[in-house]
């Protein structure tokens, strides 16, 4: 069975390239196909040794951010590739639709959808880039012509995967499709052993890209009214000056590798999650898989992935709800052993057992 893979474009790292990186070792011999692919960057790195084939507009859209504002381009660049070789093509798709490629009479398409453009159907996106009305009418007219695209091509899907069921209620709502759920991939076995001997220490922890939809700038000043020593791991994406702006109140790790990731999960207190509608959110189980409890908003795919015996859920984001969960947190003793049972419902195995049942109940 030839197999090709689809993503949006090879830039910056999150869980949607985790989802790629397991799919490209479960698939070594598929190409993947992307809008573009970036040298050198954070994402790049990890694909070293893949076969990767940009569209042929890769050279002006990795110009500086111009991605995103020549996002009217989107059909152009998916309708560029020929894919009609291939008997199965599995597509791992988001802000930048990546549907719409031409395939065979014979081949099969399996959409593993990590939301639909969250910009197109009325959600909060990352860089909140419509706060200016210039912006806002181009992303009006261009909106209306690219959410055609969105739902004409999701009709032409063979199965949808979603990563919670979270975005399987968005799937059927906007493209009147059922999907079925399989979680994410997270290395719980990895984290496990990568943690071992690491001691707690006197703070909190927010892992994310840092970009606005995520709650990080709240979290930042609440912290500070708090009192509560914050450390933040994460690379600037888009046009993002969150950094900047508060290198001054808390300590930004950067970028780190895996290992030191898992590493700073393990050393904190508990992990904070705010964002008002996470898709899935990875980061709060592998938090789990390093033994830490986490402070999440009660929304989203947070809802699925954290319990009572995980962390505490919030349902508004102000001084008093956090500081009642920090006390939550402080005065319980986690069982690090339920803490990591549960994070092994969304383990890279389980991933990988799921999606090697539907591929192989599905593409014949």
């Amino acid at each position: 069975m030839k197999v090709a893979i689809v993503h949006d474009y090879i830039k910056e790292s999150g869980g949607a390239e985790r989802v790629l990186k397991a799919l490209t070792e479960m698939f070594p011999d598929a190409p993947v196909y992307t809008a573009f692919r970036v040298k050198g960057s954070t994402a790049d790195k990890e694909f070293t040794g893949v076969k990767i084939i940009e569209s042929p507009y890769a050279p002006i859209l990795k110009i500086g951010n111009f991605y995103s504002p020549l996002r009217f381009l989107i059909p152009l660049i998916w309708e560029s590739f020929n894919l009609s070789k291939y008997d199965l093509v599995i597509t791992s798709s988001s802000w930048y639709v990546t549907r719409g490629f031409r395939v065979g009479s014979n081949t099969k398409v399996i959409d593993y959808c990590h939301t639909p453009p969250r910009w197109l159907h009325g959600f909060e996106t990352s860089v909140g880039f419509t706060r200016y009305w210039p912006v806002k009418i181009y992303a009006k007219i261009v909106g209306k012509y690219i959410r055609k695209f969105d739902y004409k091509t999701a009709q032409k899907v063979d199965y949808f995967i979603a990563n919670s069921k979270n975005v399987a209620g968005r799937i059927k709502r906007f493209y009147g499709r059922d999907s079925t759920v399989i979680y994410p991939p997270t290395d719980i076995k990895r984290i496990v052993d990568i943690i071992k001997g690491v001691k707690k220490e006197n703070h909190f922890l927010i892992v994310s890209r840092l970009v606005g939809a995520k709650g990080i700038e709240q979290t930042i000043n609440l912290a500070e009214i708090i009192g509560i020593k914050l450390k933040i791991v994460g690379e600037s994406s888009g046009y993002s000056n969150i950094e900047n702006q508060y290198k001054d109140k808390v300590e930004f790790l950067g970028r780190l590798s895996d290992n030191d990731l898992y590493r700073e999960y393990a050393k904190a207190k508990a992990l904070i999650a705010l964002a008002k509608d996470e898709d899935f959110g990875m980061t709060v189980v592998e938090a789990q898989a390093a033994g830490t409890p986490v402070i999440a908003f009660n929304g989203g795919g947070f809802k699925e992935t954290v319990n009572q015996n995980t962390g505490v859920l919030i349902d508004e984001i102000c001084e008093e709800s956090l500081r009642v969960a920090i006390g939550v947190i402080e005065k319980t003793k986690w069982s690090r052993e339920k803490l990591i049972e549960n994070a092994k419902k969304f383990s890279k195995e389980a991933f990988i057992k799921s999606i090697k049942k539907f591929v192989n109940e599905h593409s014949s």
